[in-house]
């Protein structure tokens, strides 16, 4: 049973966001990414009780602009996905987790050493060049 549902059309579209925030990483990285996806259509807690589909969770605005900066830059998301990037959304959406995405609700390239905290959420962990953050103990059993 996959970890969330989805159609043919949400592997493409998770396929592109995997790409255009990792490509640079490689599989690994993307996969890590993918997670995160997964995990936010599957949190109920904190930014994302509302979103329970990965078109939602992917489009999804905060604060007066989309959760993934992908969206709004036009990059690589906006090119057909390949069929090695849609062969590892599936297997995100199917069963695939790991550290430090595993429980990841969050992701950012700092720039510069990860901080332990970003926005008050505690950090998971790092992969090349993405800091990977898990919502605080006891906010988000959901996600677990």
């Amino acid at each position: 049973m996959p970890r969330v549902k989805y159609k043919s059309s949400d592997i493409d579209l998770m396929a592109r966001m995997m790409r255009a925030e990792a490509e640079g990483e490689g599989k690994q990285g993307m996969l890590y990414v993918g997670n995160v996806i997964v995990n936010r259509a599957v949190a109920d807690c904190l930014d994302f009780k509302d979103v329970r589909t990965i078109p939602q969770v992917i489009y999804q605005v905060q604060g007066g602009n989309y959760s993934f900066e992908a969206v709004q830059k036009g990059n690589l998301f906006y090119n057909r996905a390949r069929e090695v990037e849609k062969r590892l959304a599936k297997r995100n959406l199917d069963f695939w987790r790991e550290h430090p995405g595993k429980y990841s609700l969050w992701y950012f390239n700092p720039y510069a050493p990860c901080p332990p905290t970003w926005y008050g959420q505690p950090f998971a962990g790092q992969f090349k060049n993405h800091c990977y953050y898990e919502p605080a103990a006891g906010t988000c059993d959901s996600v677990y």
